[in-house]
């Protein structure tokens, strides 16, 4: 009895090369009697027309059969196809067993479990390997060029069965010898990569300049954390016979056995068959291939191909319906038209996955910015142009190549600033992906928004190749990443087109003033790139260099006001006497303003001055001023200070005020009003620091205001007297609310004011009949004449 299966594999005819559109069929032949047996079953390759005959071509002596050619790792015309053996015969009694030179159970569980953080790396690790093979036979050929005398292409081709649950990858590297594979793969942890890299650097004849990355001999190992059996099947340039080396998971030992089977010969090169386990056969589905190479051996030198399906359109005849052919058949004259279709043809083929090329590589002046965008956009899935690009290379006692881009606008949905895991920076060692995934080993927090790439040739790796050790180097390359971003942004600034780092402010301003705090060794750096509003440009956002280039010469320090929003800042009575000498004041309208200016502390030797807090110093004292102003309102002050008791710590006389009464600021070393109210809306803020940190509060009086001579005059004449007391309250609620501080009774508050409207209008409009009695105003009228009356003179008055 005979099954028939049908499965993708390679293959070509003899007799010429097929069609795009021809389907691939594996037809297998076995006898139930003994399929183990080789001679029992048969395994062959049909690329069938679309007429093809399987019931003819099945027989064992069909004419079909006899053109078709086994083949595997040669070129046949133009295409390369090859057979993939999709088992392999354990049964072999020639078959050597070998034990594992190490605790292998023991081992193998720390490669599965511990030093791979993800499993998808297996095929990176893998696809490595198969890199360094090439790069050992080109090494190689350069002295010896009759290793490369077969003219076989240097490329890596990757095929998946995902029915199955097997994946095989191969190369037409150099290959290893029966002894390289005991010593290689029998040995974990022995690196015959490093052992290459050490005969290359002794020798003298060839240069020790290399890209080989497999330094630690483990990254064979990782094709179990997938896998329950791995089948490597191997054919060194320097030797004429192929050997397949074989092991499965949780085993102490493996066997090596030379391949005697013709279909499954290498013309050079290894093989790698792994089948899967069965939680996951995901990895073998052919697009999941696809995109892990794309991701993780993108950059390798190599061409890289995997086996995908592929499809195209084209229009076939279909079949019409009898009542509509008779109904055209009767009409004579009408010219008769085939009806069509379009369907699609699937076929799989080889599809070469890493077409991008290290662009980093490349010398800056060789290329263009629209080479740049597209890569920015292909990398990193953006369809905005970047805002500004820095490609850099460091040589020294840190080498390492970097393309860094500054992006258009943030991320939807998404605040970097809390999230320091953007996945934005992607590291790479010898142009072989190794992670996204930093907290903050090579970018500052406040720098996450920087998309790029850095590739390195020594950074330090641990042996996974995925977690960065805490180093020197590792912190050279982080101050030399932040100092080429700083110069990127600082172009931007320094920009004709004044637009473009408006957008960037508005995008990642937020991030350079957390800078400001986080990041202390860089404040000379962030500075100049800070812009605020201010009170001579209230529409336009102005640096602090523009600052100090429009301060008056008398002025000694960076005046800045903090508030809710802009027009609170335009309206604070803290601003009187500065806009009276035309002094410009920063406004600081978001949370996070006041903290990142607090510690900048200067910027060119000009402090940063807060008008809210005590002692402000405006370059104006006049002392004899001063000691006559606290002789006449000394007394006022201490009775005001009476009535308030511990709601304030002093009253003072003002020198910042010149149209409003009094105001209340904040002590010099405690929270300002605005600072007071930002840690009051914490989510999970500490209340009762609160107290401690809010600080001395002193009451400032205007003693030029009308209101202050009255209540001067009450303290001298009735200082009892109940309106005057509740006047100085309702002076200093007042106070606290245009000082930006948040009033603790406001019930209280609103029953003071109505009380005092209720006074000042008592009254006003109580008797409107009075008012109706009184004469019409008459507007317009014209003037009339006096008439003179002449007296009349009584007759009885004269006698």
């Amino acid at each position: 009895m005979y099954r028939l299966s049908r499965r993708p594999i390679y293959a070509a005819l003899r007799s010429g090369n097929p069609t795009p559109w021809q389907s691939s069929h594996e037809l297998v032949v076995e006898n139930d009697a003994n399929p183990s047996q080789p001679q029992n079953r048969r395994r062959f390759s049909l690329l069938n027309t679309a007429k093809t005959d399987l019931g003819t071509n099945s027989s064992r002596h069909g004419s079909g059969y006899s053109q078709l050619h086994f083949y595997f790792g040669r070129p046949l015309g133009a295409v390369r196809y090859e057979a993939t053996v999709a088992a392999t015969d354990t049964s072999n009694p020639t078959a050597e067993k070998f034990e594992y030179q190490a605790e292998v159970s023991r081992l193998m569980d720390l490669i599965v479990h511990s030093l791979y953080s993800n499993k998808e790396v297996f095929l990176r690790e893998l696809v490595s390997n198969a890199s360094d093979a090439l790069d050992k036979l080109r090494f190689l050929s350069v002295t010896e060029p009759e290793l490369l005398r077969d003219a076989v292409d240097l490329d890596i081709r990757i095929q998946s069965d995902k029915d199955n649950g097997i994946i095989t990858i191969t190369d037409s590297g150099i290959g290893m010898t029966r002894q390289e594979l005991v010593d290689c793969l029998g040995t974990i942890a022995q690196s015959g990569t490093a052992k290459f890299l050490k005969a290359l650097k002794d020798s003298k004849d060839v240069g020790s300049d290399s890209n080989l990355i497999g330094q630690f001999g483990v990254g064979f190992y990782s094709a179990f954390l997938v896998s329950d059996r791995v089948v490597v099947s191997t054919k060194s340039v320097k030797s004429d016979k192929q050997y397949v080396w074989e092991g499965e998971a949780n085993n102490s030992s493996y066997t090596i056995r030379e391949e005697t089977d013709p279909e499954k010969l290498l013309q050079r090169g290894t093989r790698l068959t792994l089948y899967l386990k069965r939680e996951d056969k995901d990895f073998a589905h052919p697009e999941r291939i696809q995109n892990l190479v794309k991701n993780y051996s993108q950059f390798v030198c190599f061409p890289i191909y995997t086996w995908q399906e592929k499809g195209f359109t084209k229009e076939v005849e279909v079949d019409e319906d009898p009542a509509e052919a008779k109904k055209e058949g009767d009409d004579a004259k009408t010219e008769k038209k085939k009806k069509t279709k379009t369907v699609v043809e699937r076929y799989w083929d080889w599809e070469l996955t890493n077409e991008t090329k290290p662009l980093w590589l490349r010398n800056p002046k060789d290329v263009t910015t629209e080479e740049y965008n597209e890569f920015y956009k292909k990398t990193f899935n953006e369809y905005l142009e970047p805002l500004a690009c820095s490609h850099f290379t460091t040589e020294g006692e840190v080498e390492f190549r970097s393309i860094l881009f500054v992006p258009a606008m943030t991320p939807m949905g998404r605040d970097d600033i809390i999230n320091p895991k953007t996945r934005n920076i992607r590291l790479y060692v010898k142009r072989v992906f190794i992670s996204d995934d930093f907290d903050g080993e090579l970018f500052p927090r406040y720098l996450s928004f920087v998309k790029g790439v850095v590739d390195s040739n020594d950074l330090p790796l641990n042996v996974s190749r995925e977690i960065l050790q805490e180093s020197r180097i590792v912190r050279i390359m982080r101050k030399r990443l932040v100092r080429k971003t700083f110069d990127m942004i600082l172009g931007i600034s320094m920009s004709e087109n004044r637009d473009d780092y408006d957008k960037f402010w508005e995008n990642f301003g937020k991030n350079l003033k957390l800078g400001c705090i986080e990041d202390k060794e860089n404040h000379k750096r962030i500075a100049p790139l800070l812009r605020f509003f201010s009170s001579q440009s209230e529409q336009e956002l102005i640096s602090l260099d523009e600052y100090v280039e429009n301060m008056k010469p008398e002025q000694k320090d960076i005046y800045y006001i903090a508030a809710d929003n802009l027009t609170s800042a335009k309206n604070t009575p803290f601003l009187e006497r500065l806009l009276e000498k035309d002094y410009e004041v920063l406004f600081l309208v978001e949370p996070i303003d006041e903290v990142a200016i607090q510690n900048l502390k200067s910027y060119k030797e000009k402090n940063f001055v807060d008008i809210s807090k005590e002692d402000l110093d405006l370059g104006d004292k006049n002392e004899d001023r001063e000691k006559e102003m606290k002789q006449e309102y000394g007394k006022t002050c201490d009775w005001i200070k009476k009535r308030l008791g511990d709601k304030v710590a002093s009253v003072q006389i003002s020198n910042r005020l010149s149209t409003s009464p009094c105001v209340l600021v904040s002590g010099k070393f405690g929270w300002s009003a605005n600072m007071e109210r930002l840690m009051k809306a914490q989510t999970l803020g500490d209340t009762s620091s609160l107290e401690y940190m809010r600080g001395r509060r002193v009451f400032e009086i205007n003693p030029e205001h009308p209101i202050i001579k009255d209540l001067n005059a009450a303290c001298s004449s009735n200082p009892d007297s109940t309106d005057a007391l509740r006047a100085i309250d309702l002076l200093y609620d007042t106070a606290l609310i245009s000082s930006g501080f948040t009033p603790e009774n406001p019930s209280e508050l609103g029953s003071k004011i109505y009380e005092m409207m209720g006074v000042a209008i008592s009254g006003k409009w109580a008797n409107p009949v009075a008012e109706d009695r009184r004469s019409p105003r008459v507007e317009n009228a014209e003037p009339v004449e006096a008439e003179v009356v002449e007296p009349v003179i009584d007759a009885k008055a004269e006698k």
